[in-house]
């Protein structure tokens, strides 16, 4: 996995020259790629997209669970119960 863009930097006479952003520790990071590690580059950031994606449906799924439960918890319980107290009135003096 690889978080970042992939993006040419320049053309040169031998072909392009490749680069990877990413933010890392705050910080806007570029490193340069050699032409050779292009396609695994290209490959770990579509993995790092997925596992963005699979996280978010993930998340997605536990919050309607938590809602779902949360929900049922709150129908089971029984409304107060009336004291079987007698009820004293306040003097209207």
């Amino acid at each position: 996995m690889e978080r970042g863009k992939l993006s040419i930097m320049r053309e040169g006479p031998s072909g392009p020259f490749y680069k990877i952003q990413a933010r890392e520790e705050g910080r806007n990071r570029t490193r340069y790629v050699p032409r050779d590690q292009v396609p695994a580059i290209e490959q770990a950031i579509e993995g790092y997209r997925q596992f963005q994606e699979l996280s978010e449906q993930y998340a997605q799924l536990k919050i309607q669970e938590t809602r779902a439960t949360i929900a049922a918890d709150s129908k089971k319980k029984n409304p107060p119960q009336p004291s079987s107290w007698p009820r004293t009135r306040k003097s209207s003096s």
